[in-house]
C-alpha cells in the first residue's frame, strides 16, 4: 500500500523560484537492512552520493532493487542503519517540511475536489494566510492546465489530469526538494509521454531540486540532467552519467546520437546486472522477464 503524499512547509509567499530550488542534499554511507537479526536482508549498500542543487537527479535501477527504499530514506520515512543523509548540511532524521513526495499510487482524496485536494496540506497545517493559499491553489490549477477541473472529484479526472492535481499539490507547499517515485507509472504511453513533456517544462521554469525514480531509461534520459544507475541488492551505484542534452527537452532529442549513448551506457549496466542476477538464481525465466522489462 503506498503512502500518502507527504506535506512540507511553504517558503514565504513570493519566493524567487531560483531560491526555492537551493537545496543540496548530500548521502554519506548510506546502508538499510530489513528482517530478523538471524535472516537479515541488505537492500542498500553503502550509497554515498550528492543532488545537487537546482538540478533533477534520476534514478534506474533493475527491479526490486531498493529504489523505493531510497526514496524512503532520503523523505525521511526510514532511518539508515549506517551513514547519514544532510540536506543543507542538516541531518534528515525524520519526515519534514521541506521535501514532497509524490508516489506511484495518486493520494488524492476521493472525497475532495481537485481544488480542495491542492489547499489540503496547507489549511491542514495553519501556516500559511488562507486568502494566499486560494490565490496560489487557483494559480496552480490554472499553471497545471485544470483551472477549468477544479471542482471536479478525482474519480472524474483523468490518470493525467489526477498526476497534474498532485503536482499542484505538491508545489503549493513550495519543498525544498521534490522527491517522484515513478510518478507516471501506469498511465498509457501517448499520456506518459505528455506528463514527461509537462513535468520537464515545470522543472525547467522553477529549477527546484529534484529526486526522480523511474524504471525507464528513456523516461530518465529525458528530463535528468543526472542519471544514477543502481545495482541488484545490496544496491550500490554502477554508474553517474551527466545528461548534456540542453534544455528546453524536447522528444526528438532522444532520437540523437547522445541520447542513445546514455541509453546504450546505462542498458549495457543493467544488462550486466541481469545476468548477474541469472547466475545466482539459475532461473531463465526470471532472467529474460527481468531483461524483457530493462529492453523495453
Amino acid at each position: 500500500m503506498q503512502q500518502p503524499v507527504t506535506p512540507t512547509a511553504n517558503e514565504a509567499p513570493g519566493t524567487p523560484a531560483t531560491a526555492v530550488g537551493k537545496a543540496t542534499v548530500e548521502l554519506k554511507k548510506v546502508s538499510k537492512s530489513y528482517g530478523d537479526e538471524w535472516e537479515r536482508q541488505e537492500v542498500i549498500r553503502d550509497i554515498t552520493m550528492v543532488l545537487k542543487a537546482g538540478e533533477l537527479t534520476a534514478v534506474v535501477g533493475p527491479s526490486g532493487c531498493g529504489k523505493t527504499t531510497l526514496v524512503n530514506l532520503v523523505a525521511g520515512f526510514e532511518k539508515p542503519d549506517t551513514g547519514e543523509i544532510l540536506l543543507n548540511g542538516k541531518r534528515i532524521t525524520g519526515p519534514g517540511h521541506d521535501r514532497m513526495v509524490v508516489f506511484q499510487e495518486t493520494a488524492l482524496l476521493p472525497w475532495l475536489t481537485a481544488y480542495k485536494n491542492v489547499i489540503f496540506g496547507p489549511n491542514l497545517r495553519g501556516d500559511m494566510p488562507r486568502a494566499e493559499v486560494k490565490k496560489e491553489a487557483n494559480r496552480l490549477l490554472e499553471k497545471v492546465g485544470l483551472g477549468e477541473f477544479k471542482d471536479k472529484y478525482p474519480l472524474h479526472l483523468s490518470g493525467g489530469m489526477q498526476r497534474r492535481a498532485e503536482l499542484a499539490q505538491a508545489m503549493i507547499n513550495r519543498p525544498l526538494l521534490l522527491i517522484m517515485d515513478e510518478p507516471f507509472r501506469g498511465l498509457d504511453a501517448m499520456t506518459r509521454e505528455l506528463m514527461q513533456e509537462f513535468f520537464s517544462r515545470l522543472f525547467e521554469e522553477n529549477r527546484r531540486t529534484n529526486l526522480f525514480v523511474t524504471s525507464e531509461i528513456e523516461e530518465a534520459i529525458f528530463v535528468a540532467d543526472r542519471l544514477v544507475v543502481l545495482s541488484n541488492r545490496p544496491t550500490t551505484i554502477r554508474e553517474i552519467i551527466d545528461i548534456n542534452l540542453p534544455r528546453p527537452r524536447t522528444f526528438e532529442m532522444l532520437s540523437s546520437p547522445e541520447a542513445y549513448g546514455y541509453k546504450r551506457q546505462a542498458l549495457e549496466i543493467l544488462h550486466e546486472e541481469a545476468l548477474k542476477s541469472f547466475n545466482r538464481s539459475g532461473d531463465q525465466a526470471d532472467f529474460v522477464e527481468a531483461y524483457s522489462k530493462r529492453m523495453g
